[in-house]
């Protein structure tokens, strides 16, 4: 177990992989390590910088892990871009916990960026790569199986800035909290949607909107 990890030994390791099982998924001791990692680094680094609201360990295992992995089930294809992932989250942990996905970072806060950047190499997390830039200028030449953002904005603005970015036959996940419906209205004809409740230990109501390419929805 690395160091950062020994600096609380237990903490989150232990919260990690109870709340993992209440999710009904498998993490190696491995993953559950690298995981626990993050989150230390990530309270060491907002000891000096602000680069997340929640600071509480619990919270910090609920709130930024769990919530991650909650949509692990709902990943399609092997390419993976998360937009405005801010500290890595989800991507990081997602990338942790599959290692067969190649996992991409996008955010335009240079702090934000420089973390992850940090992160990635710390821990050695080879399947994952962090760019800084905006969704809606991003051209990478390529397009992904899985767009995906963690309360980045509306559904329909999701749309707009990264669409761009998802393939033919992928789909576009949007986390939320409470129901969307608002949100849902304004979706274009041009997409098909489907919403699914999700359970994750220590949170209230989460739901995520999953977004294809498709006709009106009827």
């Amino acid at each position: 177990m690395g160091a950062a990890i020994k600096n609380k030994p237990d903490t989150f390791f232990e919260h990690i992989a109870s709340g993992v099982d209440v999710l009904g998924q498998e993490l190696s001791e491995e993953g559950v390590q690298k995981c626990a990692q993050l989150l230390c680094e990530l309270e060491r680094w907002n000891a000096r910088m602000n680069l997340t609201a929640i600071r509480d360990s619990s919270e910090m295992v609920s709130g930024h892990l769990l919530d991650s992995l909650s949509v692990r089930p709902l990943i399609c294809g092997n390419l993976l871009i998360d937009i405005g992932t801010g500290a890595g989250f989800p991507g990081l942990p997602l990338a942790i916990a599959e290692p067969g996905l190649t996992v991409e970072l996008l955010d335009s806060n240079a702090r934000k960026i420089g973390f992850v950047q940090h992160v990635i190499g710390e821990l050695g997390i080879s399947n994952a790569y962090a760019v800084r830039s905006r969704a809606e200028t991003y051209a990478p030449g390529k397009r992904f199986d899985t767009v995906i953002a963690r309360a980045l904005a509306s559904v329909p603005r999701q749309i707009e800035i990264a669409g761009h970015l998802l393939a033919k036959k992928g789909v576009m996940l949007a986390q939320k909290g409470r129901y969307p419906a608002d949100e849902l209205e304004d979706i274009p004809d041009a997409w098909d949607y489907e919403v699914t409740e999700l359970v994750v230990p220590g949170l209230d109501a989460r739901h995520v909107v999953a977004i294809r390419h498709g006709g009106s929805q009827g």
